[in-house]
């Protein structure tokens, strides 16, 4: 219990940045929700998906690395930061479909991009339901499948009895209920990517592991590479799930950024 705590006082430790302001900021109604983005930068598109129960906040940090390379799109999914809190249960899969309406409505017909966690499983729906669309994508410890109740230590620490300790969660959210809402939604969580679907997705793919990341198996990364067409795998050493961030943060994104360049050597 001990380790799944500092595991999520890290997941939602929160890197505060002011020195970017978005050239775009809006709330758009798209499949019947609101879903809040913002964009920054110029270049080729660039999405980045935040990890459960966190907001495109989490991004902040990053966005000045980026956006004299790519025009940086941070999005809070449904239920999350800014966009519309849940209405009905938790679904990776309706996640997904709402990106997709969103790229539609900014007319983006093909992109780069990089999902934390649960936004990395966002990232093989969008990939499934769009073919074609992403051109290179990154996933960080997140390999298409996960089903919250195979891990009952994390639906204890990610509950809402438990949030006084989730360090950071309520700077995310726009307020508690939403917060609650989020937590309470969490043993939902469950997708999955067949082998047959795997062998369809066309975008290039970075998995990014941290070797001491306890919910996301090798087996399941191992298995997801060997149906994608092309795909590479980054282990970082003593590293937890949050894996990009803190001392592997510079590295994260030199590596990322020669990925999407189509530098990348096996």
């Amino acid at each position: 219990m001990k380790i799944i705590l500092i595991l999520f006082i890290l997941l939602f430790s929160f890197e505060m940045s002011f020195s970017q302001t978005p050239k775009k900021a809006e709330v758009v109604s798209l499949n019947g929700v609101k879903i809040y983005y913002e964009v920054y930068g110029k270049g080729a598109p660039l999405i980045l998906l935040h990890g459960y129960a966190g907001s495109s906040k989490s991004w902040l940090p990053y966005v000045s690395d980026y956006a004299n390379d790519f025009e940086v799109y941070l999005i809070d999914l449904k239920g999350h930061g800014k966009s519309e809190p849940y209405k009905e249960n938790l679904s990776i899969k309706s996640a997904a479909n709402d990106v997709d309406a969103l790229i539609k409505h900014l007319k983006l017909k093909s992109l780069n991009a990089i999902g934390y966690s649960y936004g990395g499983d966002v990232l093989f729906q969008l990939a499934l339901l769009h073919p074609g669309l992403i051109k290179s994508m990154i996933s960080i410890n997140a390999c298409g499948t996960w089903n919250a109740r195979d891990y009952p230590e994390w639906i204890e620490s990610l509950s809402y009895k438990n949030i006084n300790n989730l360090k950071g969660m309520r700077e995310q959210q726009m307020n508690e209920a939403q917060s609650k809402a989020i937590l309470d939604q969490f043993p939902n969580y469950k997708i999955s990517v067949s082998n047959e679907e795997m062998k369809s997705i066309q975008a290039k793919t970075l998995f990014i592991l941290g070797d001491q990341d306890t919910s996301v198996p090798l087996e399941c990364i191992s298995n997801a590479r060997k149906n994608l067409p092309e795909s590479y795998l980054w282990i970082l050493p003593n590293s937890e799930h949050d894996a990009h961030k803190r001392k592997n943060k510079q590295e994260f994104i030199r590596v990322s950024k020669q990925f999407f360049n189509e530098k990348w050597k096996k």
